[in-house]
């Protein structure tokens, strides 16, 4: 009995100890840290109705527009025939601010045979632009401005895009001021210098206009990923294709302006040979055609040769040895083991300059 009375006595103190807890809990809520002022019940229905920040983007925008520039570029139009006096034409684009020095990617059909260029910050200012140099593969331009302390947009030098991202398109739209369209990567593109068409270029689904070209596409953080290009565009007027859009990938882009800033322009080595096909048994790309003349002719390598290494890199695609010769400094000599008829050759070949 002794024990069951002091069990009873036990229990009914911790009921009279947990009843006075929430009386007081619910007379002075500020005894506990985080219900400010609310009743502890008020709280729990609050609670569990609480909804959640909805997702945006606008921190990635603020940090990476400032860098985004509005471009506009005139062309003086001389018409000698009956007298009539020079017509001034604007073009409109964007850039973006790649470094503090003042240098500025943009596209090159944005200042094409331009005789003004102007840039226009997103503070107001404006500077003259003087165009450092092009490549015409990647349609890219470097353009600089006599300026300090510009606002440079975030850079990651492995930058690598996937499918499915999220992306942010930044430019001046028909000039309707900077504006920003949102989509996804649904391709992937080229990072190497043998990139020579823009279908190789990252596409996706966020809107370019006339005035988005050269504008930053970005990343949910706010990171560059590429510069806007073009839209996708087809010769035949009764399909209608919409949501195909495409951007230099960062990593190319980047290329490209060292280059331009180091040499005036993109210097891409050439072997002379074409290939489409890879074989995997053996590793290696299948050469198609020997162009006449090529280092490759020269070097006597010649078609259906299977190239597995290039200077003791292995071949794991097509666009891999491509890269590789691409990037190449002119008048370096390459060592090529090659399969010929079931036989391992080795042979030199001397990379020259492609010629634009």
């Amino acid at each position: 009995m002794k024990l069951f009375s002091s069990i009873k006595y036990t229990f009914t103190a911790i009921s009279y100890g947990i009843f006075l807890a929430v009386v007081l809990l619910l007379l002075m809520p500020g005894l506990v840290p985080g219900l400010n002022g609310t009743s502890l019940v008020t709280s729990l229905f609050k609670g569990s109705q609480a909804q959640q920040a909805p997702l945006s983007f606008a921190k990635a925008v603020s940090i990476a527009s400032p860098a985004v520039v509005n471009i506009y570029s005139e062309q003086i139009e001389v018409n000698p025939q009956y007298g009539r006096k020079a017509r001034k034409s604007t073009r409109l684009g964007s850039g973006v601010i790649m470094d503090s020095h003042g240098y500025i990617l943009t596209n090159l059909h944005v200042i094409s045979q331009a005789d003004l260029i102007q840039v226009l910050l997103q503070n107001g200012q404006i500077y003259p632009a003087e165009l450092i140099g092009f490549d015409h593969y990647t349609d890219l331009a470097v353009l600089k401005v006599n300026a300090s302390n510009l606002p440079v947009i975030p850079q990651k030098e492995q930058q690598i895009s996937l499918v499915g991202d999220i992306v942010l398109a930044i430019g001046n739209p028909l000039n309707l001021g900077q504006t920003v369209t949102q989509g996804i990567i649904s391709a992937t593109g080229r990072n190497g210098l043998s990139n020579t068409s823009y279908l190789e270029f990252l596409q996706m689904d966020a809107a370019i206009n006339e005035g988005n070209s050269g504008g930053a596409l970005i990343n949910s953080n706010g990171i560059l990923v590429g510069i806007n290009s073009r839209k996708f565009t087809q010769s035949n007027p009764q399909l209608t294709i919409q949501g195909i859009f495409f951007a230099v990938p960062y990593q190319l882009a980047y290329k490209v302006m060292r280059q331009i800033i180091e040499n005036g322009k993109v210097v891409r080595g050439w072997l002379g040979i074409s290939t489409t096909k890879y074989h995997r048994e053996l590793k290696g790309f299948v050469v198609d055609e020997v162009m006449a003349h090529s280092p490759a002719e020269i070097a006597g390598i010649q078609v259906n040769d299977v190239v597995y290494q290039i200077d003791n890199e292995s071949i794991d695609s097509v666009t891999d040895a491509l890269d590789i010769i691409a990037e190449t400094p002119p008048n370096t000599e390459l060592t090529f083991k090659v399969y010929r008829q079931g036989n391992a050759i080795t042979i030199k070949v001397k990379i020259i300059e492609l010629s634009n």
